[in-house]
């Protein structure tokens, strides 16, 4: 990060003094014979650290400086001055528009010493700055995420509302039609059976949910079941107990999502009547 200085002196043998201190040092020096020009080049140049003088003609160093202040607010400001002003730059000091303040004629060591320290500060509130920037735009980003987080849960909230009332009048209807319906997976396992189909069974099985299809139907029709290569297959009559039913066969394959078998037992009409 380049680091800009800027001195403002009438005097020019000042400036030049000065030019000399910091020409070894890492600094893009700008020079200005007056406040006026010292704010010019305010208007254009990133300043980080400013020295003034405090007598100049036009306007005093701390005048310049409160304007300064007000054009790049985060600069450092120093003034370099006699005891005579003393008052003065300290009431602009506890105001905030001087950051230090040092004596003429000054030590070498010691005004180096405190440009450093003034750049540093300078560098040290711009890092805070972008710091601040930088976690401002982090929690925004957080908070959209949230938001579209909140958003995302709603409608999966809803969408689970929905397929599980879906569920609930499946289940209803299910209960509710006047023939059974038994489900059976891959291995031969019953995982659904409505009431009707239940009540067909009801001299054998009380609940048929859980039981193996072996157990339930007779061997001819469970190979039936079982038998991959017929997608649907009808038997006009079978005898559960003492009725007499029509059985349907129905395999799930692809592309369904289910696979087993559905089984829909109905009264045959000879039963019915």
């Amino acid at each position: 990060m380049e680091r800009h200085l800027l001195l403002v002196d009438d005097e020019e043998n000042i400036i030049s003094s000065l030019q000399r201190l910091f020409r070894r040092e890492d600094y893009i020096v700008h020079t200005a014979s007056s406040g006026i020009k010292g704010l010019e080049i305010l208007r254009s140049q990133p300043i980080g650290v400013i020295i003034s003088d405090q007598m100049m003609p036009e306007m005093t160093g701390v005048e310049f400086l409160y304007e300064a202040q007000s054009i790049q607010p985060d600069s450092i400001r120093m003034v370099l001055s006699g005891y005579t002003e003393l008052k003065t730059i300290l009431e602009s000091i506890n105001r905030g528009a001087i950051w230090r303040f040092l004596t003429k004629p000054w030590d070498d060591q010691l005004l180096k010493e405190n440009v450093q320290a003034a750049f540093r500060q300078y560098e040290l509130k711009n890092e805070n700055m972008r710091l601040a920037a930088d976690l401002k735009v982090v929690n925004d980003e957080l908070q959209i995420n949230n938001r579209n987080l909140e958003i995302l849960i709603e409608e999966k909230t809803r969408s689970l509302q929905i397929n599980l009332r879906l569920l609930q009048v499946s289940q209803d209807v299910l209960e509710q039609l006047p023939i059974g319906i038994i489900g059976i997976d891959t291995n031969g396992l019953i995982v659904l059976a409505n009431k009707k189909a239940n009540n067909y069974f009801t001299d054998r099985e009380k609940l048929i949910l859980g039981k193996e299809a072996k157990n339930l139907f007779s061997e001819e029709i469970y190979k039936h079941i079982i038998d991959d290569e017929m997608t649907n297959y009808s038997i006009p009559t079978i005898d559960v107990g003492d009725r007499a039913l029509q059985i349907h066969i129905h395999q799930l394959k692809p592309p369904s999502q289910t696979q087993g078998t559905i089984i829909i037992l109905s009264p045959t009409k000879a039963s019915q009547s």
